[in-house]
């Protein structure tokens, strides 16, 4: 169900605001379509002219006029409109908890993914920010932080950080492939929905994605199939990898695995830092069950040769014993 909003306003009190107070209006406007983004409802927005240059159309005896504006006598303005709608309530995730069969649900996401990088191939790269060496990286961060003080009980030197980073300067490149496409960045279950009233594709609707940018085409497989908050069997990962990399006969096989792995465990670094970020700082311990999860496929990709620089740093410096769900309980 699409829905049709306008914003009405009194223009003449909108133009006596200050700079300041127009400001923050404006603010809270764009908080509230990026809340509309996330949450998926989101299709889009627009602001009307002013009233100083509008124009009236009327319809008189089958003959068209135009008459300017402007309208002193109005009290009251169209300023825009948004366009919104409902996609429901059945997230990937619900569906699967309800039993929903799960090889149809992920063979819908990884087709609708190769539709939409397919739609990249055909129209030119989306200008979006790239996703970066310098953004990567800023990711991997999370991991020496917040999740290895809170793991360790002792923040990281600032030798060992840059030591860290270094090596990651190292083994990022390696995950460049010879096209950059639309990245979702959070392409997993909670962030996908069923529209069953819908045929192929458009029948896979998607949440959260105002965060998108230009970057790999392995990393949203990546999301999907190494999900931090679910296990995938192993064996529907390698089929559904499988089925990407049948769309695209072009792309070389061994170099796109190369990436996948450098970004799942770039990736799953990240997630560590930020699952401990939000018990830490924002008070939300409800994510951390899902860390020896996290490990076990940080470990998996660890096993690829590009990797073998950051598997020894990390066996260095957060081994095995380490590699532990953070106490909840423990003192700040």
């Amino acid at each position: 169900m699409k829905y049709l909003l306008m914003v009405f306003y009194d223009e003449k009190n909108r133009n006596a605001l200050s700079e300041q107070e127009s400001q923050k209006l404006m603010v809270e406007a764009l908080d509230f379509d990026d809340t509309l983004r996330k949450s998926g409802h989101f299709i889009a927005a627009h602001p009307l002219e002013s009233v100083q240059s509008a124009t009236t159309v009327r319809v008189r005896n089958g003959k068209v006029t135009i008459t300017d504006g402007p309208f002193a006598e109005t009290n009251e303005q169209i300023g825009g409109f948004l366009l919104i709608e409902d996609f429901g309530d059945d997230t990937y995730t619900r569906l699967l908890e309800r039993g929903a069969d799960e090889p149809t649900l992920y063979a819908l996401a990884v087709d609708t993914l190769v539709a939409l990088q397919l739609a990249v191939t055909t129209h030119g790269p989306p200008d979006l920010p790239p996703y970066d060496l310098e953004s990567l990286l800023a990711e991997a961060a999370l991991l020496v932080d917040w999740y290895a003080p809170a793991a360790l009980g002792l923040p990281f030197s600032g030798a060992l950080r840059e030591e860290y980073f270094a090596i990651w300067r190292a083994v990022l490149p390696q995950a460049a492939l010879s096209c950059e496409t639309l990245v979702l960045r959070d392409y997993h279950v909670d962030n996908l929905m069923l529209l069953p009233d819908r045929s192929g594709v458009r029948g896979c609707g998607l949440l959260d994605f105002q965060d998108a940018v230009c970057g790999p085409p392995s990393y949203d497989l990546v999301s999907l199939l190494e999900d931090a908050r679910r296990d995938v069997p192993a064996e529907l990962r390698r089929i559904f990898t499988e089925r990407y990399l049948a769309a695209f006969p072009a792309l070389d096989r061994s170099a796109f695995l190369r990436s996948a792995a450098i970004l799942a465990v770039q990736r799953n670094c990240k997630i560590l830092g930020i699952f401990t970020r939000l018990w830490k700082r924002d008070g939300k311990p409800g994510y951390l069950p899902h860390i020896p999860r996290i490990w076990r496929l940080l470990e998996q990709d660890l096993g690829h040769p590009a990797l073998a620089p950051i598997a020894q740093w990390l066996d260095r410096h957060l081994p095995s014993e380490s590699r532990r769900t953070p106490d909840p309980r423990a003192a700040e």
